[in-house]
């Protein structure tokens, strides 16, 4: 460990931890584009349908498990910031056999959790039908995507940033290129993404266990299964990680309920909406890799009990943030209507993507201030809070999807959308100067 908790944060600092985050960020989400464009060369617009309802049904099979990722990483940090080497790796190794258990019991359950999910989005019976062929093949994957996370979360805790770089941009570049393959030239369909994805998580997860070795082996670290099982270090693990994914889950429910909403309107729309979520998405990966930059650099912070050094994290983090947000509502205002052309071929889901392109434009910026308090809250593991901001949040999206939708239609369902954006930073913010006291008090 190279740690110096007196060092101030500078631009370059925050810029060294987020711009390797972002470049594999970016890749993360266009694995969405690349298996939507893939699947939209072929005409039906079910195909397209089918991807979104099958990836959405992973997004909050795995995004409810994303607690693995931001637990070990705000803990990792603060570990390192406290020079605590012994309990950096009790972290990974806790985090791991959290992760495998989790993994196992998904595959074992997996009947009972497609059936039901497929039953609660709805959606035509040719959407589903290539919806679970996908499930079917990907779901394999669960327990190497589950370790993938905990090892990205302790890199990116150690402010380790091109070695998370270098593994997620392992794993989508498979993806992609898998996917194009088994589709456009040996014929395959949604099995063929749904493999596609299986064989680049596994690959992954075997490279970024690899890599810790190395790093375990270098800090001439040994395992100390005493510490690991520890029973008061297991029980804050254990009670953090419960509060995280309670957040998670109301997260990715937002998302689902807005996916499932466009789905019940009929395959044209929950297709637009599946091409225009994909440009959202990217854009929030960009952001999201000053977010992960507030976490390590928050959570070394807290760790070695430097208060100006907190608040410049935030400051600088949250600046950096905010450009990039503005850069990329641009991009999708004005650039937007080329994407959506390249992305599929129908043209009726063109068209109505295009409708509801100004929804998309303005997300970025409306959505920067609450990423950017995920990785402060995480980095401070302030997880009690993460949890009921996000629970207050989600209700106040339920109500404006309740009032929006019925006489707005899609742009109501989208309206509800950056509302739950607003709601979130508006909410966090009224809890930072309760985290500092606590932090630091």
């Amino acid at each position: 460990m190279s740690f110096d908790p007196k060092s101030p944060v500078t631009h370059r600092s925050v810029l060294t931890v987020a711009v390797p985050i972002m470049l594999s960020n970016v890749s993360e989400p266009l694995i969405g584009v690349v298996n939507t464009a893939v699947i939209g060369q072929l005409e039906d617009p079910y195909y397209i349908g089918a991807i979104a309802v099958g990836a959405l049904i992973f997004s909050f099979i795995f995004w409810g498990f994303g607690f693995l990722r931001l637990s070990t990483g705000g803990l990792s940090a603060q570990a390192l910031g406290a020079g605590d080497s012994a309990e950096l790796v009790a972290v990974l190794i806790r985090a791991l056999m959290i992760g495998a258990a989790a993994g196992l019991g998904l595959i074992l359950l997996s009947p009972l959790i497609r059936d039901f999910a497929f039953d609660m989005v709805g959606g035509s019976t040719e959407i589903r039908r290539h919806g679970e062929t996908y499930f079917n093949h990907r779901i394999w994957a669960a327990p190497a995507a589950l370790a993938n996370y905990c090892v990205m979360g302790w890199f990116i805790g150690q402010s380790r940033a091109k070695l998370a770089f270098a593994v997620q941009l392992f794993l989508n570049l498979t993806n992609m290129a898998l996917s194009a393959y088994f589709v456009l030239h040996l014929g395959m369909t949604s099995d063929g993404v749904g493999l596609a994805a299986l064989i680049a998580e596994w690959s992954a997860v075997a490279l970024a266990l690899a890599l810790a070795l190395l790093i375990l082996r270098d800090m001439g670290a040994r395992l100390s299964w005493p510490r690991i099982l520890d029973p008061e270090r297991v029980r804050r693990t254990l009670l953090m990680n419960g509060d995280v994914m309670i957040r998670t889950l109301c997260l990715v429910f937002a998302f689902s309920w807005f996916t499932a909403r466009g789905a019940r309107a009929g395959d044209v729309i929950v297709a637009a909406n599946a091409v225009l979520i994909n440009l959202f998405e990217v854009s929030a990966y960009l952001i999201d890799g000053f977010a992960y930059a507030s976490e390590a650099l928050v959570g070394q912070s807290v760790g070695a009990r430097n208060r100006q050094r907190f608040r410049d994290a935030i400051r600088l983090t949250s600046i950096w943030a905010m450009v990039v947000g503005v850069l990329c509502s641009l991009v999708i205002w004005f650039g937007g209507p080329a994407i959506i052309d390249a992305m599929t071929v129908n043209e009726v889901v063109r068209a109505t993507a295009r409708t509801y392109l100004p929804w998309v434009a303005v997300s970025p910026v409306l959505g920067v201030i609450c990423f950017q308090f995920d990785g402060i809250f995480t980095g401070a593991m302030a997880t009690r809070d993460m949890r009921n901001m996000m629970i207050l949040s989600l209700m106040v999206f339920m109500l404006a999807w309740w009032v929006l939708e019925a006489p707005f239609g899609n742009h109501g369902l989208w309206a509800a959308l950056n509302i739950f954006f607003v709601a979130r930073g508006v909410t966090f913010f009224s809890r930072l100067p309760s985290l500092e006291r606590r932090a630091f008090g």
